[in-house]
């Protein structure tokens, strides 16, 4: 770890292979807590490079443990988190409504560590037990669309980083890895990501696969559709800058997406926006991010008409229907 530290410090990049082997290694427990922190904190003082972003990825791909899911046609929706935005869990109510829709969603996701609430802690906070047995999974999608792969169950290898990823309690590159690294490999995805250079290195990369994919920049700084200002999305048919009313919602204040301050607060929210008991500007963002998502399905139908597929969901009670059939 000396060496490769001694060459980030001199701000040299590293190759492919080299982020492979020392990722590889901190996954082996190789390196002390320090030495990994110093590592991460490297990459929040530069941005990472493709080359490094590839070897990460491949190295955690190596050391996952792999989930097949391959009889379904899944989609992943997630974002990197690290915007500091503090918005209600968005994506993960995105994918319910998806699920509510009719459509299969094999979501990645973890604990929140530079906000106070990811995935994992709301879905855990309402009563969901996570699960890597594959069967279980397979059984979930069967019956309600959606399952949940908590990272930790799935990339034991990196139980030496999370502690230092939470004391830390910012963004790392492990917030840029999380959406490519899903161990079911589904062959759809909807990510946000927390700024463009971000976006363009995605683009790159899944650009290379053969997934049908969109992902999603607000540039203000969300890594999701906030409906606060313009956003980016590029997917598979190139690059597109839309406003809020170009997609059929009005601007709306970062206020109205806020999460609260608790687990607590961000699962009450979760569950209106689920009953159709929440405000408007909430209902709206979900909706905007879904019908995105629905479009990696659909790639023939408008936007508007995924809007629609995505609200029938809602109000049909479909998508809370989804959330109950995984609580069992």
């Amino acid at each position: 770890m000396k060496n490769t530290l001694n060459k980030l410090f001199e701000h040299q990049t590293l190759s492919e292979q080299d982020a492979y082997s020392v990722l590889t290694r901190i996954g082996k427990g190789d390196f002390n807590h320090s030495q990994i922190a110093a590592f991460l904190t490297v990459y929040l003082m530069r941005n990472i490079s493709v080359e490094e972003l590839t070897g990460f990825r491949n190295a955690l791909l190596d050391l996952c443990l792999k989930v097949d899911l391959s009889d379904f046609n899944t989609i992943d929706v997630c974002g990197t988190g690290g915007d500091g935005k503090d918005t209600f869990n968005i994506s993960t109510l995105s994918a319910f409504v998806i699920a509510g829709a009719g459509y299969k969603v094999a979501k990645h996701g973890n604990y929140g560590v530079s906000s106070s609430c990811g995935s994992s802690n709301v879905l855990e906070h309402l009563g969901y037990e996570f699960t890597n047995n594959e069967s279980i999974l397979k059984s979930q999608l069967d019956n309600a669309n959606f399952c949940m792969m908590h990272a930790p169950l799935f990339h034991p290898a990196m139980k030496n980083v999370g502690p230092i990823r939470k004391e830390l309690g910012i963004k790392t590159f492990f917030n840029m890895l999380g959406p490519l690294v899903n161990p079911s490999n589904p062959q759809n995805q909807l990510v946000g990501v927390f700024n463009l250079e971000i976006a363009r290195i995605y683009n790159y990369l899944l650009q290379s696969s053969d997934k049908k994919y969109t992902i999603l920049h607000s540039l203000d700084g969300y890594d999701e559709i906030s409906l606060t200002g313009n956003f980016k999305a590029i997917s598979n048919n190139g690059e597109t800058l839309l406003s809020p009313e170009n997609i059929g919602f009005k601007t709306q204040k970062q206020e109205d997406i806020f999460g609260g301050e608790t687990i607590k607060d961000a699962a009450k929210i979760f569950i209106n926006v689920l009953n159709n008991e929440c405000t408007q500007e909430q209902k709206n963002a979900v909706l905007a991010n879904s019908s995105f998502a629905i479009q990696c399905f659909e790639p023939n139908k408008t936007l508007p008409e995924c809007t629609s597929i995505a609200q029938e969901s809602i109000d049909s009670g479909g998508a809370l229907k989804c959330l109950k059939g995984i609580m069992n």
